[in-house]
């Protein structure tokens, strides 16, 4: 590669290398928090990583300082990947780590819930707490809305607020040949919604994966789980779910399938269905094999189909 086609390369990556002296000790796990608050992932042993923007090299540029003014020495780079780990492989690193805090979250929200005990702290800590994973969340890793589910459960529980009204029934009339949009790498949720939409609500629906943050929906585009959508995580309820109660979906077998894509979205075990970790499974292959929506949703769609008819026939 010349010289001209190297200063062409997009630097999407932005890399802290550094060097800490042994001692004191305690700087070395100062140096670790604060790059974990940021929200930076090691590559390498003392090699981290953040996407290239304006924001993290600020983070990354206050790093730098604190290191060299401590005896350390630290090198900051923008960076594009040549040959070694992939792209993707960094984004993967990215979401296990806020799919961690997020099922942290989760998990916390939960017990307080069970511990019926000092719930509106709880409440104020964990909400914070979302705020700043949110920040850092560069990726839209999973898991995100199982946590939401879960400190909406405990609000509920908290304020003890009046059951609100049902929700209107959508007329399918309205939603014909429409294109719905949602975040780019779907996972469960989003493929048996997409699933859902074609096989029961839309004829002839086109659907769209986009950017998560930033993404400003036409005024005829239908979005489904991302923020703000049209139809979305009410509750501890999934979209799935949400989408089955609007159209007023009864067909025999439905239920079953949107309590597994619950168990497994959520992560509560509200329903404990037999098959479910067996459907996990095979939805958690699929995304390895398939970095492409549009074939993660024909090919869950195969599947889907081939559950309901499993549970129609049992009925």
């Amino acid at each position: 590669m010349g010289r001209e086609d190297a200063e062409h390369v997009t630097k999407r990556w932005l890399l802290l290398v550094h060097q800490i002296p042994p001692k004191p000790a305690y700087f070395r796990a100062k140096v670790g928090r604060r790059l974990q608050k940021i929200g930076a992932v090691a590559i390498k042993n003392s090699v981290y990583v953040l996407p290239y923007g304006e924001q993290t090299l600020e983070d990354f540029q206050w790093s730098t300082r604190e290191i060299i003014a401590e005896g350390g020495d630290a090198t900051l780079c923008a960076a594009s990947l040549v040959e070694g780990m992939r792209d993707e492989q960094i984004e993967a690193l990215f979401n296990a780590a806020r799919q961690a805090d997020y099922a942290q979250v989760a998990e916390e929200a939960r017990s307080a819930v069970a511990e019926r005990d000092a719930m509106d702290p709880a409440l104020a800590r964990l909400g914070k707490r979302m705020s700043e994973i949110g920040a850092i969340d560069f990726f839209t890793a999973p898991g995100r809305e199982a946590a939401e589910a879960a400190i909406a459960t405990l609000a509920k529980r908290a304020h003890k607020a009046p059951p609100k009204e049902p929700e209107p029934i959508a007329r399918r009339a309205e939603f014909q040949r429409r294109t719905w949009v949602t975040r780019k790498n779907i996972h469960v949720d989003r493929i048996a919604s997409a699933w859902l939409v074609r096989r029961f609500i839309d004829n002839r629906p086109t659907f769209k994966f986009v950017e998560a943050k930033g993404y400003v929906p036409k005024p005829s585009e239908v979005t489904f789980d991302m923020f703000e959508a049209t139809f979305t995580h009410v509750g501890d309820r999934c979209t799935f779910e949400v989408l089955v109660d609007r159209f007023g979906l009864r067909e025999s077998g439905l239920r079953a399938i949107a309590e597994i894509v619950h168990d497994i979205d959520i992560k509560d075990g509200k329903y404990g269905r037999p098959e479910t970790a067996g459907i996990a499974s095979l939805i958690a292959g699929l995304a390895v094999l398939h970095r492409d929506d549009n074939e993660r949703v024909a090919l869950g769609s195969q599947m889907l189909d081939a559950l309901l008819e499993l549970h129609r026939r049992k009925h």
